[in-house]
């Protein structure tokens, strides 16, 4: 990758907005130089001009096959009332009739979404590993490398998170049908564990393998300590108090909530992500904050399967950290997760702006936040514009109608709220310049290839 120059009107580095900003990115990928009040060196033929330049988040949590079910659960079923847990047959019906080539496919339509929505990289929940009987593929590691495929394909940074799940529930019940491709015992997760991460291995430098116990319904206590043990220094992932059933399942067999046992019985820190937490007391919220933790929020997909509202506020209000992920890929847009995480506030408190400060906008605060949350729970050195940092960079097109004359908070707040991803037209992974006027750089192919997928995949439905 040869080293490339960026100038922008205004950027976001960690000192605030700055003005006619040169940004070096050496080939490694990484931050050379921030230069404030630069000229554009538009000689260089390796310099790009752009009017705001913005550090690009990490999508910390995606179940990539899912995507391609958007738009076929909105039919009322036979029970009265449609809930997570209809929702959750739908999905494992689905999911019988997925190949790998299709999951390769998927994910890497969905990655691409990703990128021209504005992050550079994805946290990928992978819990799908074995064929529909349940039984391994001849290749245990085979959905793994599917994933790893993908993220070659669309260049976008990855943090595979190969999942453990063992039981269908706290009382050790075995998997039922829909769920026996996510099944493991711990030993032999172990050697798929092993695989996914040699595999990962052969990608670019920033992408990583973590680990992610799926839930403490999914896992036995023996089953997280051992996830916990694997991880060594890498980021851990977990599901976390998303529905009201979940939380009475497992205060009835631990004898606490979710979120009070996990912090009773682990050390958790700044490498644990917990995946939606919108179940949780006051205590549990303020207990959580104080961790270190990322709260992984997912507020699409918590609208769409009715999980409920993360109390943002008082969590935020205690030094919480959160980032943001499209889980079941429903929609990808970054700044519609920004802007339902912002309204849910405001629905359940009868407020405005509710995250705001005196010195930074609504905008400001849930994108800064997120870009620093999603790169810890990613693993990743990025989240800010600045030396040392990966280049993982977005700019917003200076040309959109609605950002004629915005400039600093008021731009981002007019994007997150006013506008939304077509107004993303540039966008940068550790360097690789991977969108650009709104458009991947493989779009067509990409694209063309999930259209085939899809009609093949309707046919076996």
């Amino acid at each position: 990758m040869p080293a490339q120059t960026v100038f922008a009107k205004e950027a976001l580095t960690p000192e605030g907005w700055q003005q006619d900003v040169l940004v070096t990115i050496g080939t490694d990928g990484f931050i050379q130089d921030v230069k404030v009040g630069s000229v554009p060196a538009g000689k260089l033929s390796t310099t790009k001009t752009v009017s705001t330049l913005l550090p690009a988040p990490v999508n910390l949590h995606s179940h990539a096959f899912q995507r391609a079910m958007a738009g076929m659960s909105e039919r009322r079923g036979p029970q009265n009332r449609d809930t997570f847990w209809t929702w959750r047959q739908i999905m494992f019906r689905f999911l019988d009739a997925l190949t790998p080539d299709d999951v390769e496919t998927i994910a890497a339509f969905v990655q691409m979404e990703m990128l021209e929505a504005g992050y550079a990289a994805v946290g990928e929940f992978h819990y799908v590993h074995h064929q529909p009987s349940g039984e391994p593929y001849a290749n245990l590691g085979e959905l793994s490398e599917r994933i790893a495929a993908a993220s070659a394909t669309t260049g976008i940074g990855l943090t595979l998170l190969p999942v453990l799940y063992t039981q269908g529930g706290c009382d050790g019940r075995p998997l039922s049908a829909g769920q026996i491709r996510f099944g493991n015992d711990p030993e032999r997760f172990f050697k798929l564990h092993e695989m996914a991460r040699k595999t990962v291995d052969l990608l670019a430098d920033d992408c990583i393998t973590g680990v992610a116990p799926h839930s403490l319904r999914a896992v036995t206590r023996e089953g997280l300590a051992a996830c916990i043990g694997l991880a060594s220094d890498k980021p851990i992932h977990m599901h976390l108090a998303e529905q009201v059933e979940e939380v009475t399942e497992i205060e009835a067999a631990y004898g606490q909530r979710p979120v009070d046992w996990l912090l009773n019985q682990q050390a958790i820190n700044e490498r644990w992500c917990l995946i939606h937490c919108t179940q949780m007391t006051h205590s549990e919220t303020l207990a959580l904050a104080e961790t270190g933790a990322v709260a992984g929020l997912c507020p699409i997909t918590e609208s769409s399967l009715g999980d409920g509202i993360f109390d943002g506020l008082n969590y935020l209000n205690a030094g919480g950290r959160f980032g943001l992920g499209s889980d079941s890929n429903i929609r990808i847009s970054l700044s519609e997760e920004l802007r339902t995480f912002e309204y849910s506030q405001r629905l359940r408190d009868k407020c405005r702006a509710s995250v705001a400060t005196p010195e930074k906008s609504t905008g400001r605060v849930l994108f800064e936040n997120a870009v620093l949350g999603g790169a810890q729970a990613g693993g990743r050195k990025s989240g800010a514009i600045a030396p040392g940092y990966r280049a993982d960079l977005m700019a917003l097109d200076g040309n959109a109608l609605d950002l004629d004359g915005c400039s600093g908070d008021e731009t981002l707040d007019t994007w997150i709220f006013a506008g939304d991803d077509r107004m993303v037209a540039d966008v940068w992974s550790a360097g690789r310049y991977l969108v650009e006027g709104g458009r991947h750089r493989n779009a067509d192919a990409i694209r063309n290839r999930y259209r085939s997928t899809m009609q093949a995949l309707r046919d076996r439905l």
